[in-house]
């Protein structure tokens, strides 16, 4: 009642208690409503990261935004089980220990890599509020957590190239235009146009026109970075970010990628986040090869860098059933970076889905994933793999929605129609059907993943094994007092015999990753196709 104040109500209820009326005694405070606390994050080095497109993951069934055909943090949050529950003495998640989220900000295209808005997350996924839901359950899992920052440029439609085109010289001071583009024309680095135009102003975009680069010349769009990265951290509770296509900041004329002035600002953007969260970790996307990468690790211009050529080397191994240039390449990695920081991976947003890559072959599906999982490196999934989910490009088609089950649209959303197609398929790859069969991708995955958890061997130094067989790769991995064994056979036919004594692997205890049974200090046979994990027999 308007103008009914605490003083009122408090002399209302001292008249009922002198006129002899009984007053209603108060309710008792409710009970705090308990959680537990945060699980502590593992070090980046023991974290094993899981690649996830938001929009494909899962539509939330209730809220504002379900069952439109489109996943959003909600429906994510419902699956975090999946991916990790929280509950170390289980194994039936798939025990992931972080998370890569590509764009969550807003975004005119289905991507998310054109940002209109640094500072707010894709209403189509939900709210802030959403979002923070979603970290906090995140870490109650103990799950680290980065997100796509996209720093080389925004969209043609943010606000700030808006009024750049209206002709504000300190919006457009934020980008490069020009008067004219450069005669003769020069293309970009795969062939492409770089100099673009919109109503008869140019300006430079190395990707397209509607993701115009960004001048990190002037100081103001580098104070802006740093101030958008804060706010993640610190308003939104992210723990890092992985820096999409960082190669390219800043240009020097014709040299579009990997020049000194970039490198250098990104270690000065890389100390200031140091100094705003200690913690936060940055993980660069630099697609070239590994010497170049490797100095931008090594000068702390960023923590992590993707590695491209191993992933490249892993596959060329499980395609060809030859280790040369698998371990070639192991070698040149652990001799380039320091202390292993570089993240391993098959293949990602950008490249065709593993299982269509290697042609639906499910045995080399798994000895893929089980040389990515056992080697050096801190390895990143991309959703969907564990599954065996294909595609091809489009790139929309290797994005496409996850199977969860054999309803319709996979359990993916009820809506009538998902925003891409299903990949078909998926009434066997999905998550239901496989996480009950004890011989399936998933429980495979189950198994390396909370393997490399649990044995800091998988996790430290690695040493190659000379088996004198260019079809037999092995290694020893050694870490905090642990070492053990790890032996891939990668030709379709499996070693016995004579052939395995010939191998000269060291005397085995017994293998972890399968229970395979050992016999006479070494295994019985090793199948094709097959990566083994195992303990050496103690002197």
């Amino acid at each position: 009642m308007r103008g009914f104040t605490h003083a009122a109500a408090a002399l209302a209820l001292s008249m009922l208690a002198i006129s002899g009326c009984a007053v209603p005694p108060s309710p008792p405070p409710p009970e705090p409503r308990l959680e537990p606390p945060p699980a502590a994050l593992r070090p980046v080095a023991d974290t094993v990261f899981y690649e996830i497109f938001v929009r494909s993951f899962a539509d939330s069934a209730t809220g504002p935004l379900a069952n439109d055909g489109i996943g959003d943090f909600q429906g994510l949050i419902a699956k975090l089980d999946y991916l990790n529950d929280g509950d170390p003495e289980t194994s039936d998640d798939l025990g992931i220990s972080g998370i890569w989220l590509m764009p969550i900000n807003p975004s005119p295209s289905y991507h998310g890599y054109d940002v209109t808005d640094y500072y707010d997350v894709n209403p189509e996924y939900g709210t802030k509020e959403d979002f923070k839901s979603f970290m906090h359950e995140a870490h109650r899992r103990g799950i680290r957590v980065i997100m796509d920052l996209v720093l080389n440029h925004s969209s043609s439609e943010h606000p700030d190239f808006k009024r750049a085109l209206a002709g504000d010289p300190q919006a457009r001071a934020r980008y490069l235009f020009v008067e004219k583009p450069p005669s003769p024309i020069y293309l970009g680095p795969w062939g492409q146009t770089v100099w673009q135009e919109i109503g008869g102003q140019h300006y430079y975009g190395i990707f397209w026109s509607g993701m115009p680069d960004l001048n990190y010349r002037n100081p103001e769009v580098s104070a802006e970075a740093e101030r958008i990265a804060k706010f993640w951290l610190e308003e939104m509770g992210i723990d890092g970010f992985r820096l999409d296509a960082i190669r390219h900041l800043i240009e020097d004329g014709r040299e579009m990628s990997d020049t000194p002035a970039t490198r250098d600002w990104l270690v000065r953007f890389n100390a200031a986040l140091d100094q705003i969260s200690p913690d936060a970790l940055t993980v660069g996307e630099i697609w070239t090869q590994t010497e170049i990468v490797s100095e931008y690790v090594a000068d702390d211009a960023v923590d992590l860098a993707f590695e491209f050529n191993l992933a490249e080397a892993l596959m060329d191994a499980v395609s060809s059933s030859d280790k040369t240039a698998l371990a070639y390449t192991l070698d040149n990695v652990e001799q380039s970076y320091p202390d292993q920081r570089y993240a391993s991976f098959l293949t990602n947003h950008d490249q065709d889905r593993v299982m269509s890559v290697l042609d639906g072959d499910l045995a080399k599906v798994k000895l893929a994933a089980s040389l990515l999982l056992t080697a050096p490196g801190v390895p990143f999934i991309y959703y969907g793999e564990e599954i065996g989910l294909t595609g091809r490009k489009p790139d929309e088609r290797i994005r496409t929605p996850m199977p969860w089950d054999t309803e319709r649209n996979a359990g993916f959303t009820t809506a009538a129609t998902p925003w891409e197609a299903l990949e078909p398929g998926h009434g066997i790859r999905n998550v239901a059907s496989q996480a009950q069969q004890e011989d399936s991708l998933l429980s495979l995955y189950r198994r390396l993943v909370h393997l490399r958890h649990g044995h800091p061997a998988l996790r430290g130094d690695y040493q190659a094994i000379d088996t004198g067989r260019d079809d037999v790769i092995a290694g020893v991995r050694a870490g905090q007092g642990e070492e053990l064994v790890v032996v891939g056979n990668l030709s379709g036919e499996p070693i016995e015999g004579d052939e395995l004594g010939r191998l000269r692997l060291p005397a085995m205890h017994r293998e972890l990753l399968h229970g395979a049974p050992i016999v006479s200090a070494g295994p019985r046979s090793l199948a094709p196709r097959t990566v083994y994990v195992f303990e050496p027999a103690r002197e």
